[in-house]
């Protein structure tokens, strides 16, 4: 029997006649002869009010009260879901992540799941109910408490259950129809992906595509989940990512899509010493304080000092300024900048490893424009350049009329 596994986001529950959508939807697969569970997220922006009312009562919260908290969200979600899907004549039953037996480590607003029971889930299923899940959440079994899994955990859920109890597919319902090749607010004429490969999906997420989050693309490219991004407002097909195979390899477009962020600042570190260890005692501390470093550019030494460049996420900034500048102290460098008026924005694409000359396109591309590169990093499917955030907009669109993803039959001839 097939088993489906579908998550639906906050916005897809944002009102009851969405609610009552989402059930009608489910109940249709229901009736095909599929085994059904439904992972959702908390209604419309209920987490980020939770958020708001809980400074209001202490600007510093402790976190496992926080999870505490936010996990109300998904509890609202889950319970309505069912009472609506019940509405149909179809039996439901909403499981907490922990009654699902999500199991996850200690950490607080961050947690990483570490395996999944599932046996109240599939014993549900077996009996012919669709099993509704709350997304987000987990509990660690060395300490007992709910934990949460930071941002896009419900993605993160869904993939993972489809993965450990044996779902067909996991889809993803959103407010966009799939994956798109720029973000359709900035690129008017951005076209919707059929497919792509867990690989540059996770180029594209972590670039800034808010579509899914890494973390959910590498579970499914891990255990071979393929993963539907699709509409929750129309029947038409989404976007599938799963595994690429040799001949789609052959026909891939050159640039897939094209990826924008502006929630990161650019720290330099001027004129620090060239020598061993250095690197070592400046991105060790910002470790120490759970700071993530994205891109890392050393320039040449001169006299044997170089200029350090690295970029932090904004979130972050608060306690990571006091972290950098003692840092600064510490490897003598000459002075601390920090900048939060740039933004990345990225090229992806699996035919960029046969296809040559692409970097100097997009250099070429970005200069005509007038668009000044200020870092640089590669893979060989991607290809990222941080500009200042006043002309992220511009180099997403110059970048997308170059390369108009996907080239396949235009440059290729396919």
């Amino acid at each position: 029997m097939t088993r489906i596994v579908q998550k639906f986001g906050g916005s897809s529950l944002a009102t009851p006649d969405r609610i009552r959508s989402v059930a009608a939807r489910v109940v249709g697969a229901r009736r095909t002869g599929a085994q059904v569970l439904v992972v959702v997220s908390a209604m419309g922006d209920t987490t980020d009010d939770l958020v708001v009312l809980s400074r209001e009562v202490n600007p510093n919260p402790p976190a496992r009260e926080m999870d505490m908290l936010l996990s109300a969200g998904e509890r609202i979600s889950i319970a309505l879901t069912a009472m609506a899907i019940a509405a149909h004549g179809v039996e439901a039953v909403s499981l907490t992540g922990s009654q699902a037996g999500i199991l996850t480590d200690d950490t607080h607003g961050a947690a990483k799941i570490q395996g999944i029971t599932g046996a109240r889930v599939t014993d549900n299923l077996a009996e012919g109910k669709v099993v509704i899940v709350a997304g987000f959440q987990g509990v660690s079994p060395r300490s007992k408490e709910i934990t949460t899994l930071g941002r896009g955990g419900s993605d993160t859920s869904a993939v993972a259950l489809a993965a450990a109890l044996g779902g067909d597919v996991a889809e993803i319902y959103t407010d966009v129809p799939g994956v798109m090749t720029a973000d359709p607010r900035i690129v008017p004429e951005a076209q919707k992906l059929e497919e792509i490969s867990y690989q540059e999906m996770m180029e594209l997420a972590a670039g800034g595509a808010g579509v899914l989050v890494p973390r959910a693309v590498e579970v499914g490219r891990r255990y071979g989940v393929p993963i539907h991004v699709r509409s929750s407002f129309t029947d038409s097909p989404g976007t599938w990512i799963r595994k690429a195979t040799e001949m789609e390899r052959m026909e891939q477009a050159i640039v897939s899509g094209i990826a924008h962020d502006s929630s990161e600042a650019k720290v330099t570190l001027r004129e620090v010493p060239d020598q061993p260890g250095v690197a070592a005692s400046i991105f060790e501390p910002l470790a120490e304080a759970s700071v993530n470093v994205d891109m890392i550019v050393q320039n040449v030494s001169r006299e044997g000092l170089s200029d350090i460049s690295f970029t932090i996420p904004k979130s972050s900034m608060e306690w990571a300024e006091e972290v950098v500048r003692l840092v600064g102290q510490h490897v003598k460098a000459s002075g601390v900048e920090i900048r939060s008026d740039i933004a990345k924005v990225s090229l992806i694409g699996a035919g960029m490893k046969t296809e040559p000359g692409v970097a100097a396109r997009v250099f070429r591309t970005l200069g005509e424009a007038g668009i000044n590169i200020e870092m640089i990093s590669t893979s060989t499917i991607r290809i990222s350049c941080v500009v200042e955030q006043s002309q992220m907009q511009k180099a997403v669109q110059v970048l997308h009329r170059e390369f108009r993803p996907p080239l396949i039959r235009e440059e290729r001839g396919a």
